[in-house]
């Protein structure tokens, strides 16, 4: 039997400000603080990083405890 894909949900536990990279980190099997950095050199460069990151806080759910 296949394992179900883990959701995408922000992180209780790896959080600085919502928990965003946090949850994106453990969706995709890395270091939190390595998507930190990915997420901080995509928002230098031009485009609505900050507006995703702001869109994501609002859709995804936070992590059941």
């Amino acid at each position: 039997m296949a394992a179900s894909p883990q959701r995408l949900v922000r992180s209780t536990n790896h959080r600085i400000l919502a928990g965003v990279c946090g949850g994106l980190a453990a969706r995709f099997g890395i270091s939190p603080m390595a998507a930190r950095i990915v997420w901080l050199l995509l928002s230098l460069l031009p485009g609505p990083m900050w507006v995703l990151y702001v869109i994501l806080w609002a859709v995804m759910p936070p992590a059941e405890t």
